[in-house]
C-alpha cells in the first residue's frame, strides 16, 4: 500500500510547503483539488513537481465534464514532463453542492456522464499521439498543428487516470475499466463502507483486468496514535486497496489552527500498514 494526502486547501505557498513536507516525511503522494475559482490546481502541481523529486502528485479530483478535455490533456502532459513521470490524473462527474458557483456548465447527470466518457477517450487519444476525435459532445481536429502532440508527449505512456466509480452500479464500473484506478464510492444505502466492500471491488477488478489496478481507500487517521493509525489502514490494505488517501475535509479549510493540524499530521509520517 502507498500513502498520500489530499491537501484540503490553503494558499498556493501554503500548499507547496505542505507538499514538500510530505515528501520529506515519507508520504508517497500529494493530491490537490480543482475549484471553479481558487488556487489553480495545475499551476500548483507544476510548482510541486519542481520542488519535489519522489512523490506522486495529481488532482483529486478534476471535474472533467466542466473542463475542456484537450486543455486538461495539455496541462497533465506538461506536469508529467516537469515531474519526470509522477502525475496521476483523477477525474469525476463533479459534485453538485450548495456552494457550487453558477457558471452555466452542465448539471444533468446523464449529460455529465456522457461528457466524462468522451473526455476520457479524447485525453487518452491525444496522449497516444492522435490528432482527431469525433464524438457526440466533442470534436477535435489537430489539423496542421498536429505536430504539437509530439511536444506535449507525456513521460508516462500513458499517464494513469483514476476515476470515481460507484460500486456496484454497472455503467459506472464499466467506465472504471477504461482507466487505471478507481476512487470508489459505495452504494450501500444505510451503512458505511467496510473493507469487505473494497474486497468485493478488488475481486471484480481482478476478474476483468488483473491485479495491476489501483484501488483507493480514504479517511482520517490520528496524529498522536501511530499504532491506531496503522490498524485502521491495515484493514483496507488487507482488503486489496493499493492507496490510502489521508483526508482532512472538516471546515474551515483555511484557519491557522486547521493548517497547523494538517502540518502536524504530515510531519508525523504516513500510517504505514507494513513495508511500502
Amino acid at each position: 500500500m502507498r500513502y498520500a494526502v489530499i491537501l484540503p486547501g490553503g494558499t498556493a505557498p501554503q500548499q507547496l510547503e505542505r507538499a514538500a513536507l510530505a515528501e520529506r516525511s515519507g508520504w508517497d503522494g500529494v493530491f490537490v483539488w480543482e475549484a471553479a475559482y481558487g488556487v489553480d490546481a495545475w499551476a500548483l502541481l507544476a510548482a510541486i513537481a519542481t520542488a519535489t523529486t519522489r512523490i506522486r502528485i495529481g488532482t483529486l479530483l478534476t471535474p472533467l465534464p466542466w473542463r475542456r478535455p484537450w486543455k486538461v490533456a495539455s496541462q497533465a502532459a506538461t506536469v508529467d514532463q516537469l515531474s519526470q513521470g509522477r502525475l496521476i490524473l483523477t477525474v469525476g462527474l463533479g459534485a453538485l453542492t450548495s456552494d457550487l458557483p453558477l457558471t452555466g456548465e452542465a448539471t444533468d447527470l446523464l449529460q455529465r456522464a456522457e461528457l466524462l466518457d468522451e473526455g476520457i477517450d479524447l485525453i487518452q487519444k491525444l496522449w497516444a499521439g492522435e490528432s482527431h476525435f469525433e464524438g457526440r459532445h466533442y470534436t477535435y481536429d489537430g489539423g496542421t498543428h498536429s505536430d504539437q502532440s509530439q511536444v506535449a508527449t507525456p513521460v508516462q505512456r500513458p499517464i494513469p487516470i483514476w476515476v470515481v466509480g460507484v460500486w456496484p452500479r454497472p455503467k459506472s464500473m464499466a467506465r472504471v475499466l477504461r482507466c487505471n484506478g478507481i476512487v470508489p464510492q459505495y452504494d450501500l444505502a444505510d451503512r458505511e463502507a467496510e473493507p469487505d466492500d473494497a474486497r468485493a471491488v478488488r475481486a471484480w477488478l481482478e476478474s476483468r483486468v488483473g491485479p495491476e489496478f489501483d484501488l483507493t481507500a480514504e479517511g482520517e487517521t490520528p496524529t498522536e496514535d501511530q499504532d491506531g493509525a496503522q490498524a485502521e489502514v491495515s484493514r483496507w490494505a488487507d482488503a486489496g486497496c493499493s492507496w490510502w488517501l489521508e483526508t482532512r475535509w472538516e471546515m474551515p479549510h483555511h484557519s491557522p489552527e486547521r493548517w497547523q493540524k494538517v502540518r502536524e499530521r504530515l510531519a508525523a509520517g504516513p500510517p504505514t500498514a507494513g513495508p511500502n
